[in-house]
């Protein structure tokens, strides 16, 4: 059973999913003038350099290093960013990549050898009539393929939180640093055969401080702080006391792009993000309430 997390941790719990869910405002602010994949570069660049060459490597092996800078810098935001360059808005992103709770705890249960219970298939199940709201209300400022891209998002991060997981007790702020070398080489290797050098340069040459404060926030608010606190938080509690809480994420995400961008919350949203997060909270709250239900 999950247990509760002390006062400190949640309230670091809460920190970090208040600002991934604002940056996904954020993130159109940056992509306003840098390519996604070229985007997405700088951020894990600008979370490595200079923090490398100050903090030792973490005692994680390179394997472990390289498997957590692919999946969540090539596979969680190349994706993500790609998606939010034209073909999901930001509050449907911010709600749609927190299929990751799932994943993360069926790839939890998966190398513990644990079964999936009932009440688990149960929030699944409200979590995807969720997503099919959505779909059958894809317009121009969602599509089906930016649905796929930020599911496939959601499946790198919860890959990363078993990483993670699996490095156990280290220094997380170096271990997501030193992991970023492995992020940026790829991600700049396909935006230039995508993106192309062309590309890169009239990004660098006109975009403007909000761009830049973007990018930055990307790099030290997102990755740095964000990450750095998920990862210490994982390594000292089960991945299904932490992973629920990031069901605030589309909290905090769809109130920032209503309140900041004027994103439209029509009826068909909001039941979309009610019963995503009715699955998120059954999975969160369940195993907490059956055994007073049943002690009556």
């Amino acid at each position: 059973m999950p247990t509760p997390l002390p006062l400190r941790h949640f309230l670091l719990a809460l920190a970090v999913v208040a600002v991934w869910g604002s940056n996904f405002v954020v993130i159109k602010v940056a992509l306003v003038h840098f390519p996604p994949l070229f985007l997405a570069a700088l951020r894990f660049a600008l979370a490595l350099l200079p923090a490398v060459l100050f903090l030792p490597r973490p005692a994680a092996s390179w394997g472990n290093l390289a498997a957590y800078g692919l999946l969540i810098g090539v596979g969680q935001f190349g994706l993500l960013y790609l998606a939010m360059q034209g073909h999901i808005s930001p509050g449907l992103a911010s709600l749609v990549v927190q299929v990751q709770v799932f994943f993360t705890i069926g790839l939890a249960m998966r190398t513990a050898h644990e079964r999936v219970q009932t009440f688990q298939w149960c929030a699944l199940l409200l979590a995807v009539a969720g997503i099919a709201v959505i779909v059958l209300h894809t317009d121009g400022s969602t599509t089906p393929l930016g649905l796929a891209m930020v599911v496939g998002a959601a499946l790198s991060w919860a890959g990363g939180n078993t990483a993670s997981k699996q490095a156990g007790k280290v220094n997380m702020l170096a271990y997501v640093v030193w992991s970023s070398a492995f992020a940026v080489p790829p991600l700049l290797l396909l935006s230039l055969v995508f993106e192309g050098a062309d590309a890169w340069r009239t990004a660098v040459t006109h975009a403007d401080l909000p761009s830049w404060l973007a990018l930055a926030w990307q790099a030290w608010g997102n990755s740095l702080f964000g990450y750095a606190a998920w990862g210490w938080l994982l390594a000292r509690h089960p991945a299904a006391t932490i992973t629920p809480t990031a069901l605030l994420v589309p909290v905090f995400g769809m109130g920032a792009s209503a309140w900041w961008l004027g994103e439209p919350l029509p009826a068909w949203k909001l039941v979309a993000a009610a019963l995503v997060m009715l699955g998120l909270v059954l999975n969160l709250l369940w195993p907490q309430l059956r055994p007073r239900l049943q002690a009556r």
